[in-house]
């Protein structure tokens, strides 16, 4: 995206005249205002851009206004900017793939005269995929959604429907949601939505706040439409000309629904999918089930790092980089993302990728001949979807048999394998690729283009239609060579005629402008003079020599190229026929390509798992009712992947009733985040089907992971660290079962001590005691430590409470404290904040009275921790009197809960702030006589 200063100093010039350039401005006055489309203006060697989308691409694509030009003059002036070829595929990629608020539109014309061509936008890129994607791989699917919200009093149903222009697929869906959309978030984030429209009059309502925030999360472009869009009326004659097949399952699957048909009539009408008769018959339509794939909400995806960001140093920093050794041209990348985004919650399927995996892992050979064979598989998705809209040609049909030929060898590598799972391997690909490939699919597919394609002009660049495929194409061409051979026996006669060499000094000229003409040099030019004047026309006197025709020439010449005109004429139209008849064979390529694609992932699963220089295991996965996440020797695959690290590997047992929810405490610096992140991905890594960085690991099937790690300022909508903190801790409390993973680091920073640690307590106490899930709450607030006691196991707790600490040493002399970054079995003994400071290099006077001040405040030591295993200090009542803890605990959930119920997206600033002070006023009255409710104010 960077634009160099060389780059800005060979800006193309920009030449209008005077008459073009008022053209234009009148024009240009004529466009509506947009504030959120790019208008480029092709201009045949560059492009243009004018007004306020000048000075856009000028300070955020050159760097400096110096590259701005002015069109017209005094009040009329236009500011404009003129953009190279590749310039502007940059500059597209960015808006339309990376941004997610602008649209681009493309004009055609001059003068006056100027046309929209192209439009596009961050969720529908159909008609930019030859800019986008001509020197570049075909990533990620975009998918535009549309959303008719019914709210209710305190929660809403959403009905929604999406359309992948890629894979023609049409969803729907219709869900209860909570106020944070939960649901929404991880459906919007699980199908790779780019772009949502919803009604304009549901936009201005106090309830749809929270849904706008919810999509601003998923970097998802809002855009609102007519109310009157959302109508189910003619959806069942619009999808009878879309959906391939018979129109009755599809009736009978729209019948069920009943705010999701509005949604999808406006995404039709929106998508324009009609407008372009290449999509009729070609689509397929699904029910889209949320809880069919574990859910990932945007703040889990951001935590464990699953998608490439641009702040990513090397590919190696996010899951899909580290993942992504995929073969073939898009179609592995594509499904990757996919799959990262839908981990599975389906026992089976996950065991049947595991197993193929495992079979590609200790295969060796069979692995590496087929990663070779699809090294040479195009993107059969694409290219077939160019057939279907009628922007395709022989090339990409071309491209499509080179593809299908590299079948049978990988059909043979597949029969050679006779290992454990080669009846796995047969049934999943072997047999498939066997229908796929015979003599009444692909078979006639190759048939076809050997008969219909001239292959033997490939080597030369051309792709034309055999002559031997039509007889008035094959008399055309024998009419062609009759013309040329004539042309050059003219050539030779003239030769003799004029006794001058053929080729050397006679030359024979094809040109634009004459046609087929005669080229003499200068220099031979006097001794022919006379018979030049006589017997031909001189044409045209130039520095490269004199040419020349006479009446035989030019009329072979005309006739040549009436031939040519009717041969071209008539290759385009065989080429169309050609295209139509391929275009047929879509169904059976689409198999063929989630094949192949599937086919790649796991191979590259399976390469990453071999490659490693500490290999990968592959887990043991149980269903969610039973089993624990026990995890042995595991790493951070992204971390232990990066050259200056050397991991040290860490065991993870979240066990039931002992220790699922898991406190841990340690140093900063020390590998909590590390720790905790890493037991996240490596979950989200199983039900995905691949093998795992651990040296054994056993994981129980999670329907969603929670992560509420770090929290930046959301000053642009109001919100505080510690209220954007405390806004992604209610969608754990609201979203969370027993059946999920939360991963939760350092809560409560953000607020003073005794709030956050109070808050951090209750909340912790309600996921021990209400939500049941497995847990793991890294913090720096080691009275936490004492919920293991609060919650002992021979209590009959089902969930089980544990400490863990990653450890570190402090040299008694130096004091210097040396990370071990293991993570061990107990509480932290002590803080290391202070030495933390003295890391990084403060004044020995500042750590001296920190010290000082620390000593004086700090009651939470080793001795004054446990004694005789009972908690002593401030919570030694709370083992003495447990009817007061009791009374006490439940008396902060009930805080809690009051909090976790307040609606503040509903409410402002000033109110929230207010109703919680009444609500801290009213826990101080009820703490008078509770001296361990007491301890938290």
């Amino acid at each position: 995206m960077e634009a160099n200063f060389e780059e800005q100093n060979k800006l193309p010039e920009l030449k209008l005249d005077a008459k073009q350039a008022q053209g234009f401005l009148s024009f240009f006055k004529t466009l509506p205002t947009d504030s959120r489309a790019v208008r480029f203006f092709d201009r045949k060697d560059y492009y243009t851009a004018h007004g306020e989308n000048s000075v856009f691409i000028a300070k955020t694509y050159y760097h400096t206004t110096t590259a701005l030009r002015q069109l017209g003059s005094g009040s009329n002036a236009l500011s404009s900017v003129s953009i190279s070829k590749n310039m502007f595929e940059t500059i597209a990629r960015d808006l339309l793939l990376e941004r997610n608020d602008h649209t681009v539109e493309l004009y055609e014309g001059s003068g006056s005269n100027w046309r929209l061509v192209k439009t596009g936008s961050p969720g529908n890129i159909g008609s930019f995929e030859d800019v986008l994607f001509a020197n570049n791989e075909m990533q990620d699917t975009p998918v535009v959604v549309s959303l008719f919200p019914n709210f209710q009093e305190s929660r809403c149903v959403v009905g929604m429907a999406y359309v992948d222009l890629t894979r023609r697929i049409l969803g729907l869906a219709e869900f209860l949601d909570d106020s944070r959309f939960t649901n929404l978030e991880s459906s919007l984030v699980a199908i790779g939505a780019k772009e949502c429209i919803f009604p304009a009059e549901s936009g201005k309502s106090n309830e749809c706040k929270s849904l706008c925030e919810s999509l601003e999360r998923c970097g998802v472009m809002t855009t609102e439409r007519k109310r009157n869009e959302f109508k189910g009326r003619d959806l069942d004659s619009d999808l009878k000309r879309l959906v391939k097949g018979n129109i009755e399952p599809v009736r009978d699957l729209i019948s069920g629904f009943e705010l999701a048909t509005p949604a999808l009539g406006a995404l039709l009408s929106f998508s324009e999918l009609l407008s372009d008769e290449g999509n009729y018959g070609n689509f397929t339509i699904r029910r889209y089930d949320v809880g069919g794939f574990m859910r990932l909400d945007s703040a889990a995806m951001r935590a464990l790092n699953v998608m490439e960001s641009k702040t990513d140093a090397n590919k190696n920093f996010s899951l899909f980089g580290l993942m992504n050794r995929t073969c073939t041209a898009g179609m592995g990348k594509r499904l990757l993302h996919m799959w990262l985004k839908q981990p599975l919650v389906d026992l089976n399927e996950i065991k049947m990728r595991l197993d193929i995996v495992q079979c590609f892992v200790e295969e060796a050979g069979l692995r590496q001949d087929l990663r070779q064979h699809l090294k040479r598989i195009s993107d059969v998705e694409r290219l077939v979807r160019s057939l279907e809209r009628r922007r395709g040609g022989l090339q990409h049909i071309i491209k499509l048999y080179q593809s299908t030929i590299r079948l049978p060898f990988i059909k043979t590598s597949l029969q050679q394998y006779t290992g454990e799972f080669s009846s796995l391997i047969s049934k999943r690909y072997m047999k498939k690729l066997e229908a796929l490939t015979d003599e009444d699919h692909l078979g006639k597919f190759i048939e076809l283009v050997e008969y219909s394609v001239d292959l033997d002009q490939l080597e030369n660049g051309e792709y034309m239609i055999s002559s031997s495929y039509d007889t008035t194409l094959s008399s055309l061409k024998d009419q062609k060579e009759l013309l040329e051979q004539q042309i050059h026996e003219l050539h030779k006669k003239t030769a003799t005629e004029l006794d001058l060499q053929v080729d050397k000094a006679l030359k024979l000229d094809k040109t634009a402008q004459f046609g087929h003409v005669f080229r003499i040099t200068k220099k031979e030019e006097p001794k022919i003079r006379k018979k030049l004047t006589t017997q031909f026309i001189v044409l045209e006197t130039r520095k490269d020599g004199v040419k020349f025709t006479n009446t035989k020439l030019k009329k072979l010449g005309d006739q040549y190229q009436s031939v040519v005109d009717d041969y071209k004429s008539c290759q385009k139209e065989l080429v169309d026929r050609v295209v139509q008849t391929v275009a047929s064979f879509s169904e059976v390529f689409e198999e063929l390509a989630g094949l192949l694609s599937e086919m790649d992932v796991l191979l590259s699963f399976a390469d990453l798992a071999a490659s490693c220089p500490t290999p990968y295991c592959r887990p043991e996965v149980t269903s969610s009712d039973v089993g624990d996440i026990v995890l042995e020797g595991s790493r951070h695959p992204c971390v232990e992947a990066q050259d200056w690290v050397n991991f040290i590997p860490n065991d993870c047992k979240l066990m039931r009733g002992k220790s699922w929810f898991q406190i841990i405490t340690g140093p900063n610096m020390g590998g909590k985040s590390t720790f905790i992140r890493q037991v996240g991905v490596i979950v989200l890594m199983a039900q995905v089907g691949s093998f795992v960085p651990c040296d054994k690991a056993s994981i129980s099937i999670r329907d969603c992971i929670f992560a509420r790690v770090g929290a930046g300022d959301c000053q642009l909508r109001g919100v505080s660290t510690f209220m954007q903190e405390m806004l992604e801790t209610a969608s754990i409390i609201k979203g969370a079962t027993d059946k999920s993973l939360i991963i939760i680091d350092e809560l409560g920073r953000g607020t003073s001590t005794y709030d956050g640690f109070g808050l951090a307590w209750a909340i912790c106490e309600h996921l021990v005691q209400v939500k049941k899930a497995p847990s793991l709450f890294a913090t720096h607030f080691h009275e936490l430590t004492a919920l293991a006691q609060a919650n002992p196991e021979d209590a009959g707790n089902t969930v089980g409470v544990a400490n863990f600490h990653v450890s570190a040493h402090i040299d008694t002399e130096s004091r210097k404290l040396t990370m071990l970054y293991k993570v061990e079995p107990g509480a932290c003994d002590q803080s290391f904040g202070i030495h933390v400071a003295e890391f990084a290099n403060f004044p020995e006077s500042v750590v001296a009275l920190a010290r000082e001040k620390a000593a004086e405040l700090e009651d939470f030591s080793p001795s004054s921790m446990v004694v005789n295993n009972e908690v002593s200090g401030k919570r030694k009542s709370r083992e003495d009197d447990p009817e007061e803890v009791s009374r006490g605990a439940a008396r902060a959930r009930k805080f809690l809960k009051e909090f976790a119920e307040m609606p503040l997206d509903k409410m402002e600033l000033k109110d929230s702030l207010e109703r919680v002070r009444e609500m801290k006023q009213e826990l101080e009255k009820d703490a008078v006589d509770c001296q361990w409710l007491k301890q938290f104010l």
